[in-house]
């Protein structure tokens, strides 16, 4: 399974409509949404595929989006995470709240991602492979990431400006 990853919308549901559209287009079949999401019209862009959603530090209104993504059928896993893709242990995060991360580190999760620092992430903590898909908003470039966890392939996705 394909696996969307996006982050740090901060309430541009425009720019989340060609992230979507780009990672489905490769070939995405779910979507993890790792925070800061900003408002209702950009969790209406991840309708018509299956999507988790953690919320961030910016998501002040976290209560009201979490109705309102379960309302649209996402899966809120907030503030923390988890799921298996083909025996892959995989733990998500906004990445705002350090225990959180920490605790995903100690359970030797194969995957842990995380958002909020709206940079490119990709590299080994021990035994796992951290990563951030980078921000759609208040970054040089926006970028979301696909990840094939049984082959372990991730691919940059430079989504593009409006």
């Amino acid at each position: 399974m394909l696996l969307g990853i996006l982050s740090d919308s901060h309430g541009r549901a425009d720019t989340t409509r060609l992230a979507v559209k780009s990672l489905t287009e490769r070939g995405a079949e779910s979507l993890i949404h790792l925070g800061d999401v900003g408002s209702e019209a950009v969790l209406e862009e991840l309708v018509g595929y299956p999507a988790r959603i953690v919320f961030g530090n910016c998501d002040w209104n976290d209560r009201e989006l979490g109705r309102y993504a379960e309302i649209l059928g996402f899966t809120v896993d907030h503030p923390r995470g988890t799921m298996e893709i083909g025996g892959k242990r995989i733990a998500f995060t906004h990445g705002h709240l350090p225990d959180l991360m920490q605790r995903a580190l100690d359970d030797d999760v194969d995957y842990l991602l995380h958002g909020h620092t709206h940079e490119w992430r990709d590299e080994m903590v021990g035994a796992t492979r951290v990563i951030n898909p980078g921000a759609l908003f208040r970054a040089a470039r926006y970028t979301a990431a696909l990840l094939d966890p049984i082959r372990d392939r991730l691919d940059m996705v430079i989504v593009p400006q409006r």
